[in-house]
């Protein structure tokens, strides 16, 4: 080659390095965390969308239609952090949003910190940390991999929702306080809110939506996907004799302090993705040399979808939205970022039941479980059988908590009254499974099926002494209507999975995934170590 031709050869390798050296990881991660979807809305709702929400991912990114929990409690706080972990609660710990604590003798917030202050307002709705979480997550790993170069912000509405994906070493986590309608943080993160998220808080923009009607955003007629309006099994909006389009907030509305209103309706999604842009462009997230990290969770899906029930017109209005909002937000992700410059990942922390009543009017098997009254019996059979004392100290998330320390003092074998109750429960209508803890305990983590399920949310030091399944269909409740979640069941493990952006390549797989799966990929991807507890699997189709 002579020197002519051999400086244009140079100066295209010299480009070409530069691109490859700036373009080798993404400039910004964005997770986002769908309260309460199911993989099933995705293809249900799939006439109804646009073709830059929902469409734009799947049709450009990588869908795994075939995503599972693979562990119950299926809960909003053990999924967030699940996905943000890359391990199951028997690992991280966070074993429910709320759960039976046997050290304190009380039962725990998955989140609280009392050691905590509030930073953003007079509530206590800010005493929240990561403490509970046990394990690093992604964010976590990504700020330490860069040296803290990276930034990391957490928001939702739910408390939970935000604190757990930021992990231990985040930057900032901003969550909804319902006492005052403002987004707030913790001591735990700041001495005060940034200067962006005061003025963001001074234009009121709860009350703005308090004063708005909800209707449905296409004629009701077209939402051929969903069950009647008027439904018997759904949960009444505060004073609305029907649960039925329009919801005027403002005659709703209790008083002046109810701001959780506008959170059970997909105006609280609304306010998420507007503070998301808000932190997107006052941090410079993806302006620095770092890969950035924004972690997004939509709550009020949740909120709303526990009143209205799957196959309710509310949720469907709610999806539709989402899906226009999540148009959006990609389009400044494109402006802000650079189109291919960002990767995002899309999933749930859980599905969702059907509502028993439903099931049951169209003659499949289900029901209620009413905890308190099994509770009484069961007290009342462990005294008779071992005689009087105080041997239950508590009953929680499908969890019996024995007294240990008088099991010790008694001189009772420990497996043989685990074994004694378990049987006991069993018998009780509704109950599918009922494991002692000594059998979870000793079990495979790697084994299939319910039992499986049941072994990987089980943390040793934090979960009960019996275990309790439901028949399918079944779930506990003191309500007529609504729904829930929770279970080992597909209605509630079966989510979506979706990659998009930077580094992803476009498909589908229908092989079985794992929720736990999308961190370790995101460790592959990004070229940092896997969070210190994680057991999940790379997702191998991206990187064929």
């Amino acid at each position: 080659m002579n020197k002519k031709s051999f400086l244009p050869f140079l100066l295209t390798l010299l480009i070409a390095f530069q691109g490859f050296s700036q373009n080798d990881k993404p400039k910004l991660v964005v997770g986002i965390v769908v309260d309460q979807i199911k993989q099933e809305y995705l293809y249900r709702f799939s006439d109804k969308f646009t073709e830059g929400g929902f469409h734009r991912l799947i049709n450009e990114g990588y869908m795994m239609k075939n995503g599972h929990f693979n562990y119950a409690p299926t809960y909003t706080g053990p999924g967030h952090a699940s996905v943000y972990t890359g391990t199951p609660p028997g690992v991280h710990g966070v074993i429910g949003n709320n759960f039976f604590d046997r050290f304190s003798n009380e039962e725990v917030y998955c989140v609280g910190d009392d050691t905590m202050e509030t930073i953003g307002s007079h509530t206590d709705e800010g005493k929240m940390s990561p403490h509970r979480m046990l394990t690093t997550t992604i964010t976590d790993e990504l700020k330490i991999f860069n040296q803290f170069r990276s930034k990391t912000i957490g928001i939702a509405i739910k408390d939970r929702g935000a604190v757990l994906p930021a992990g231990h070493t985040a930057d900032a986590a901003y969550w909804f306080d319902y006492g005052t309608g403002r987004f707030i943080s913790s001591s735990f993160y700041m001495e005060k809110l940034p200067e962006w998220v005061e003025k963001y808080n001074k234009q009121k923009r709860s009350d703005y939506f308090l004063n708005q009607t909800w209707e449905p955003v296409l004629p009701i007629e077209q939402y051929v996907e969903s069950g009647p309006d008027d439904s018997p099994y759904e949960a009444r909006l505060r004073k609305k004799d029907r649960s039925t389009f329009p919801y005027d907030l403002k005659k709703l509305r209790k008083n002046k302090e109810d701001y959780d209103l506008v959170a059970t309706t997909p105006f609280g999604d609304i306010l998420t993705i507007e503070m998301a842009k808000e932190a997107l462009i006052h941090e410079g997230l993806g302006k620095g040399e770092a890969t950035d990290f924004l972690a997004i969770s939509f709550s009020s899906t949740d909120i709303l979808g526990h009143a209205f029930g799957p196959n309710s017109k509310e949720v469907q209005d709610t999806y539709i939205r989402l899906d226009r909002i999540l148009a959006d937000f990609l389009e400044t992700l494109d402006k802000e970022v650079g189109k291919g410059a960002y990767t995002v990942f899309l999933t749930s922390d859980h599905g969702v039941a059907h509502v028993p009543q439903f099931m049951i009017d169209q003659r499949v098997p289900a029901g209620v479980f009413r905890y308190g009254p099994r509770v009484q019996e069961l007290v009342a059979f462990i005294n008779q059988k071992f005689g009087e004392g105080d041997w239950l100290i508590n009953a929680s998330n499908m969890q019996v908590f024995l007294n240990r320390d008088l099991i010790r003092e008694r001189g009772v074998d420990m497996y043989e009254m685990q074994t004694v109750v378990a049987d006991y429960i069993l018998d009780f209508e509704g109950v599918a499974y009922s494991y002692p803890a000594h059998i979870i305990q000793n079990g495979d983590f790697d084994e299939g099926g319910i039992k499986g399920q049941l072994i990987r949310g089980y943390h040793q030091k934090r979960s009960g002494d019996v275990i309790v399944v439901l028949d399918p269909a079944w779930f506990e409740s003191g309500r007529p209507t609504g729904t829930t979640h929770g279970s080992v069941y597909t209605y509630d493990t079966h989510v979506p999975i979706l990659f998009y952006g930077w580094g992803i390549p476009k498909g589908s797989s229908v092989r079985k995934a794992s929720i736990t799966d999308i961190a370790p990929t995101l460790s592959m991807l990004l070229g940092i170590p896997l969070p210190n507890g994680s057991t999940g699997h790379p997702i191998w189709e991206l990187f064929e």
